[in-house]
């Protein structure tokens, strides 16, 4: 089981601070997981221009230009939001015990290390 998946509330914990152009501090929900390489996508975090050739539709409008949007980040340098106190948090796992329909059946459950709470 992953330490932060998709969907995740996460807080940058690296990296230059914000009054020096960095994104240290910001939090943002995670986009997409990229497993291979331990980096995960955050929206609103490292955002890179990249240069799109100009081209054509099939309706004849123009494509391309100098876009932004958000690059991959290591998962080092990101730490899961604890959700009672909204700081970055560590994580936990733990075995729980949950009946469906008169069957009980442990299941492995995430949980925020500085509170307790179930993630």
């Amino acid at each position: 089981m992953a330490n932060i998946k998709k969907g995740d509330l996460v807080q940058v914990i690296a990296g230059p601070t914000q009054e020096r152009g960095g994104d240290r501090g910001k939090q943002g929900r995670v986009i997409e997981v990229l497993t291979g390489q331990d980096r995960i996508v955050v929206e609103g975090v490292n955002y890179v221009t990249k240069h799109v050739r100009v081209g054509q539709t099939q309706r004849g409008t123009k494509t391309g230009g100098i876009e932004t949007h958000e690059a991959p980040i290591h998962v080092s340098n990101v730490a899961l939001v604890d959700p009672k106190t909204k700081k970055p948090t560590r994580v936990g796992f733990r075995e729980e015990t949950v009946e469906k329909d008169g069957v009980k059946k442990t299941v492995r459950v995430r949980y925020a290390k500085k509170s307790g709470e179930k993630i």
